[in-house]
Protein backbone atom coordinates (compact mmCIF):
# COMPACT_ATOMS: atom_id res chain seq x y z
CA UNK A 1 0.00 0.00 0.00
CA UNK A 2 1.74 3.48 -1.10
CA UNK A 3 1.92 5.48 2.00
CA UNK A 4 2.76 9.31 2.51
CA UNK A 5 3.83 8.32 5.72
CA UNK A 6 7.38 10.17 4.62
CA UNK A 7 9.42 12.57 7.31
CA UNK A 8 11.01 14.28 3.96
CA UNK A 9 7.01 14.66 2.66
CA UNK A 10 5.52 18.07 3.63
CA UNK A 11 2.08 19.94 2.94
CA UNK A 12 -0.14 17.06 3.15
CA UNK A 13 -3.22 15.35 5.01
CA UNK A 14 -3.24 12.34 7.20
CA UNK A 15 -6.67 11.14 8.26
CA UNK A 16 -6.63 9.30 11.20
CA UNK A 17 -9.12 7.00 12.91
CA UNK A 18 -8.56 7.19 16.44
CA UNK A 19 -10.94 3.91 17.30
CA UNK A 20 -13.65 4.08 20.15
CA UNK A 21 -11.77 6.29 22.84
CA UNK A 22 -8.84 3.32 24.27
CA UNK A 23 -5.37 4.59 23.37
CA UNK A 24 -4.45 1.05 23.28
CA UNK A 25 -6.75 0.38 19.85
CA UNK A 26 -4.74 2.86 17.96
CA UNK A 27 -3.22 1.47 15.04
CA UNK A 28 0.76 1.54 14.38
CA UNK A 29 0.56 3.49 11.59
CA UNK A 30 -2.12 5.79 13.50
CA UNK A 31 0.86 6.48 16.00
CA UNK A 32 3.10 7.12 13.36
CA UNK A 33 1.08 9.48 12.14
CA UNK A 34 0.73 11.52 14.87
CA UNK A 35 4.71 11.26 15.80
CA UNK A 36 4.98 13.28 12.28
CA UNK A 37 2.10 15.99 12.99
CA UNK A 38 3.10 19.89 12.84
CA UNK A 39 -0.73 20.33 13.17
CA UNK A 40 -3.61 18.31 14.93
CA UNK A 41 -7.29 18.95 14.09
CA UNK A 42 -9.00 16.68 16.37
CA UNK A 43 -12.67 15.56 17.11
CA UNK A 44 -14.29 16.69 20.71
CA UNK A 45 -14.05 13.08 22.38
CA UNK A 46 -10.60 11.73 21.50
CA UNK A 47 -8.81 11.06 24.40
CA UNK A 48 -5.82 13.40 26.03
CA UNK A 49 -3.59 10.11 25.87
CA UNK A 50 -4.08 10.15 22.42
CA UNK A 51 -3.69 13.79 21.57
CA UNK A 52 -0.31 13.34 23.82
CA UNK A 53 1.44 11.01 21.30
CA UNK A 54 1.96 14.08 18.89
CA UNK A 55 4.86 16.28 19.44
CA UNK A 56 4.77 18.25 22.13
CA UNK A 57 5.47 21.18 19.39
CA UNK A 58 2.48 19.71 17.19
CA UNK A 59 -0.23 22.77 17.44
CA UNK A 60 -3.43 21.25 18.63
CA UNK A 61 -7.05 22.42 17.33
CA UNK A 62 -10.50 21.17 18.71
CA UNK A 63 -13.34 21.06 16.35
CA UNK A 64 -15.35 19.48 18.74
CA UNK A 65 -18.71 18.63 17.77
CA UNK A 66 -22.18 17.82 19.82
CA UNK A 67 -25.98 17.60 18.99
CA UNK A 68 -26.47 20.94 20.41
CA UNK A 69 -23.78 22.92 19.30
CA UNK A 70 -20.91 22.91 16.33
CA UNK A 71 -17.77 24.95 16.71
CA UNK A 72 -17.16 25.51 13.27
CA UNK A 73 -18.98 24.01 10.10
CA UNK A 74 -18.00 21.19 8.06
CA UNK A 75 -17.09 23.74 5.23
CA UNK A 76 -15.33 25.53 7.93
CA UNK A 77 -13.21 22.56 8.70
CA UNK A 78 -12.40 21.46 5.44
CA UNK A 79 -10.92 25.49 4.75
CA UNK A 80 -8.90 25.40 7.85
CA UNK A 81 -7.19 21.89 6.95
CA UNK A 82 -6.22 23.15 3.68
CA UNK A 83 -4.95 26.08 4.71
CA UNK A 84 -2.62 24.86 6.87
CA UNK A 85 -1.84 21.95 4.74
CA UNK A 86 -0.88 24.84 2.00
CA UNK A 87 1.98 26.66 4.57
CA UNK A 88 3.88 22.83 4.43
CA UNK A 89 2.49 21.60 7.26
CA UNK A 90 1.50 17.65 7.97
CA UNK A 91 -2.11 18.14 9.41
CA UNK A 92 -2.94 14.57 10.52
CA UNK A 93 -7.11 15.39 11.08
CA UNK A 94 -7.81 12.88 13.88
CA UNK A 95 -11.24 11.25 14.44
CA UNK A 96 -12.94 8.96 16.62
CA UNK A 97 -13.64 5.62 15.42
CA UNK A 98 -13.41 5.33 11.98
CA UNK A 99 -13.29 8.47 9.68
CA UNK A 100 -15.07 6.86 6.56
CA UNK A 101 -17.84 5.40 9.15
CA UNK A 102 -20.18 8.29 10.17
CA UNK A 103 -16.79 10.63 10.16
CA UNK A 104 -17.64 13.16 7.09
CA UNK A 105 -13.94 11.32 6.45
CA UNK A 106 -14.95 11.10 2.87
CA UNK A 107 -16.09 14.95 2.48
CA UNK A 108 -12.90 16.29 3.75
CA UNK A 109 -10.85 14.08 1.33
CA UNK A 110 -12.87 15.39 -1.23
CA UNK A 111 -12.04 18.85 -0.32
CA UNK A 112 -8.35 18.06 -0.08
CA UNK A 113 -8.00 16.98 -3.13
CA UNK A 114 -9.95 19.95 -4.59
CA UNK A 115 -7.23 21.87 -3.74
CA UNK A 116 -4.85 19.79 -5.22
CA UNK A 117 -2.95 18.58 -2.38
CA UNK A 118 -2.00 14.97 -1.52
CA UNK A 119 -3.84 13.13 1.42
CA UNK A 120 -4.01 9.60 3.19
CA UNK A 121 -6.71 7.84 5.40
CA UNK A 122 -5.61 5.34 8.13
CA UNK A 123 -8.31 3.80 9.14
CA UNK A 124 -9.43 3.16 12.82
CA UNK A 125 -11.41 0.74 15.09
CA UNK A 126 -15.27 1.56 14.60
CA UNK A 127 -17.01 2.68 17.45
CA UNK A 128 -19.25 -0.59 16.98
CA UNK A 129 -16.81 -2.81 16.59
CA UNK A 130 -15.04 -1.91 19.67
CA UNK A 131 -18.07 -1.15 22.09
CA UNK A 132 -19.03 -4.84 20.86
CA UNK A 133 -15.74 -6.07 21.50
CA UNK A 134 -15.90 -5.13 25.27
CA UNK A 135 -19.37 -5.77 25.96
CA UNK A 136 -18.47 -9.73 24.53
CA UNK A 137 -21.43 -8.76 21.93
CA UNK A 138 -20.52 -10.90 18.29
CA UNK A 139 -22.65 -8.19 15.90
CA UNK A 140 -22.28 -11.32 13.55
CA UNK A 141 -22.83 -15.11 14.46
CA UNK A 142 -23.61 -18.20 11.86
CA UNK A 143 -26.49 -19.44 14.51
CA UNK A 144 -27.93 -15.55 14.85
CA UNK A 145 -27.03 -12.91 12.15
CA UNK A 146 -25.50 -13.08 9.09
CA UNK A 147 -25.68 -10.12 8.37
CA UNK A 148 -25.23 -6.44 9.92
CA UNK A 149 -25.89 -2.86 9.10
CA UNK A 150 -24.77 0.67 10.50
CA UNK A 151 -27.07 3.77 10.62
CA UNK A 152 -26.68 7.08 11.80
CA UNK A 153 -29.94 7.81 14.67
CA UNK A 154 -30.38 11.54 13.47
CA UNK A 155 -28.60 11.69 10.27
CA UNK A 156 -31.15 13.87 8.17
CA UNK A 157 -34.00 13.20 10.52
CA UNK A 158 -35.63 9.65 10.85
CA UNK A 159 -38.15 10.30 8.66
CA UNK A 160 -35.64 10.47 5.83
CA UNK A 161 -34.00 6.92 6.34
CA UNK A 162 -35.06 3.75 4.85
CA UNK A 163 -34.42 1.05 7.52
CA UNK A 164 -36.91 -1.71 5.95
CA UNK A 165 -35.02 -4.84 6.17
CA UNK A 166 -32.02 -3.64 8.40
CA UNK A 167 -33.25 -4.98 11.62
CA UNK A 168 -35.33 -8.77 12.47
CA UNK A 169 -34.34 -12.30 12.78
CA UNK A 170 -30.91 -13.14 11.38
CA UNK A 171 -29.95 -9.85 10.95
CA UNK A 172 -28.30 -6.91 12.99
CA UNK A 173 -28.57 -3.61 13.52
CA UNK A 174 -26.41 -0.70 15.04
CA UNK A 175 -27.62 2.24 15.36
CA UNK A 176 -24.76 5.53 15.52
CA UNK A 177 -25.79 8.44 17.41
CA UNK A 178 -29.27 7.65 18.68
CA UNK A 179 -29.77 8.22 22.25
CA UNK A 180 -31.56 11.34 22.37
CA UNK A 181 -33.70 9.78 19.48
CA UNK A 182 -33.75 6.22 21.09
CA UNK A 183 -37.95 6.39 21.75
CA UNK A 184 -38.58 7.17 17.95
CA UNK A 185 -36.05 4.47 17.20
CA UNK A 186 -37.91 2.11 18.66
CA UNK A 187 -41.59 3.09 17.32
CA UNK A 188 -39.71 3.38 13.95
CA UNK A 189 -39.06 -0.44 13.96
CA UNK A 190 -41.93 -1.52 15.29
CA UNK A 191 -43.75 -0.14 12.88
CA UNK A 192 -41.51 -1.35 10.03
CA UNK A 193 -42.38 -4.92 11.53
CA UNK A 194 -39.48 -5.91 14.16
CA UNK A 195 -41.17 -7.18 16.96
CA UNK A 196 -40.97 -5.21 19.98
CA UNK A 197 -39.62 -8.36 22.33
CA UNK A 198 -36.76 -7.98 19.90
CA UNK A 199 -33.39 -7.86 21.89
CA UNK A 200 -31.63 -4.29 22.32
CA UNK A 201 -28.53 -3.22 24.07
CA UNK A 202 -26.57 0.04 24.26
CA UNK A 203 -23.18 0.64 25.00
CA UNK A 204 -21.99 3.82 26.78
CA UNK A 205 -18.25 4.90 26.95
CA UNK A 206 -17.41 1.72 25.00
CA UNK A 207 -13.52 1.02 26.15
CA UNK A 208 -13.22 4.26 28.03
CA UNK A 209 -13.88 4.47 32.21
CA UNK A 210 -17.19 4.28 33.16
CA UNK A 211 -18.39 2.27 30.27
CA UNK A 212 -21.71 0.64 30.74
CA UNK A 213 -23.33 -2.25 28.46
CA UNK A 214 -26.64 -2.84 29.18
CA UNK A 215 -29.96 -4.43 27.12
CA UNK A 216 -33.46 -4.72 27.29
CA UNK A 217 -36.29 -5.35 24.29
CA UNK A 218 -37.20 -2.88 21.64
CA UNK A 219 -40.00 -1.74 23.54
CA UNK A 220 -38.65 -0.49 26.22
CA UNK A 221 -35.67 1.42 24.68
CA UNK A 222 -36.46 4.75 25.18
CA UNK A 223 -37.76 3.78 28.98
CA UNK A 224 -34.55 2.37 29.70
CA UNK A 225 -32.72 5.15 28.26
CA UNK A 226 -34.25 7.48 29.90
CA UNK A 227 -34.57 5.63 33.39
CA UNK A 228 -30.54 4.14 33.15
CA UNK A 229 -29.51 8.42 32.46
CA UNK A 230 -27.75 6.91 29.32
CA UNK A 231 -25.27 9.82 27.39
CA UNK A 232 -23.44 9.84 24.74
CA UNK A 233 -21.24 8.90 23.66
CA UNK A 234 -23.16 5.13 22.89
CA UNK A 235 -24.47 3.09 20.22
CA UNK A 236 -27.79 1.10 20.28
CA UNK A 237 -27.47 -2.41 18.83
CA UNK A 238 -30.78 -4.69 17.65
CA UNK A 239 -30.73 -7.85 17.10
CA UNK A 240 -31.22 -11.45 18.13
CA UNK A 241 -26.81 -11.47 19.18
CA UNK A 242 -27.68 -8.96 21.95
CA UNK A 243 -28.47 -11.96 24.21
CA UNK A 244 -25.09 -13.85 23.95
CA UNK A 245 -23.52 -10.62 25.43
CA UNK A 246 -22.58 -9.72 28.71
CA UNK A 247 -24.83 -6.58 28.82
CA UNK A 248 -26.45 -6.42 31.94
CA UNK A 249 -30.72 -7.06 31.75
CA UNK A 250 -32.30 -4.54 32.81
CA UNK A 251 -35.72 -5.24 32.25
CA UNK A 252 -35.09 -8.41 33.92
CA UNK A 253 -33.89 -6.41 37.06
CA UNK A 254 -36.64 -3.85 36.89
CA UNK A 255 -39.11 -7.00 36.90
CA UNK A 256 -37.58 -8.30 39.63
CA UNK A 257 -38.16 -5.39 41.30
CA UNK A 258 -41.81 -5.21 40.77
CA UNK A 259 -41.99 -8.75 41.77
CA UNK A 260 -40.56 -8.02 45.12
CA UNK A 261 -43.27 -4.91 45.43
CA UNK A 262 -45.93 -7.26 44.79
CA UNK A 263 -45.30 -9.93 46.77
CA UNK A 264 -44.74 -7.40 49.54
CA UNK A 265 -48.07 -5.59 49.10
CA UNK A 266 -49.95 -9.87 49.02
CA UNK A 267 -47.84 -9.86 52.38
CA UNK A 268 -48.75 -6.45 54.13
CA UNK A 269 -52.35 -5.98 52.42
CA UNK A 270 -54.05 -7.97 55.09
CA UNK A 271 -52.74 -7.18 57.70
CA UNK A 272 -53.43 -3.52 57.03
CA UNK A 273 -57.16 -3.89 56.42
CA UNK A 274 -57.31 -6.02 59.33
CA UNK A 275 -56.12 -3.06 61.28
Amino acid sequence: MATLLDPNARGRVILVGAGPGDPGLLTVRAVAALESADIVVHDGLIDARVLDIAPPSAQRISVAKSRARHTLPQEAINALIVAHVKTGAIVVRLKGGDPFIFGRGGEEVEAVRAAGLPVEVIPGVSAALGCAAEAMLPLTHRDHSSAVSFVAGQCKGLSDQDWSGLAGQGRTLVIYMGVATATDIADKLMADGVAPDMPVAVLERGTLAGSRAIRTLLADLGPMVTREAVRSPAIIVVGEVVELSDAEDKLARWARIAAVAHEGDTVTGPAEAAA
